[in-house]
């Protein structure tokens, strides 16, 4: 059985891998283990030992921490019904951000404020 801790971290390493244009070959290589055990990871299946989540982070270029980042906040969001119970894994979602991030600074905030406009008269 999952534990909703190893989901949550799992979750994590795809959304930066993703984020940084990694694949999980690419991942692994850097890590020195096989692409599989990658997937394990990120499906929760296997459990990341603290040497291994090290070496991810390092790989990935964050924080330890980043990959708890949210987990208080995880039964919240799930618990929403206006957005897809896990952002995450949403590939749609995930492209918007890092396109997002790809937008100038100023540009970024002005749309920013747009969608938020837009979503306030939804």
């Amino acid at each position: 059985m999952k534990h909703p801790v190893d989901v949550h971290v799992g979750k994590r390493i795809r959304h930066r891998r993703w984020i940084v244009g990694t694949t999980q070959q690419q991942l692994a290589e850097k890590v020195g283990i096989k692409f599989q055990q990658i997937q394990k990871y990120e499906t929760g299946m296997n459990r990341v030992s603290a040497s291994r989540l090290w070496d991810i982070a390092h790989a990935l270029g964050v924080e330890i921490s980043f990959f708890f980042e949210g987990l208080d906040g995880a039964t919240e969001t799930e618990n929403r019904t206006d957005m897809p119970g896990d952002l995450l894994s949403d590939r749609e979602a995930l492209e918007l951000l890092r396109s997002y991030y790809a937008i100038p600074e100023n540009q970024r905030r002005r749309l920013f404020d747009l969608a938020r406009v837009l979503s306030d008269a939804a």
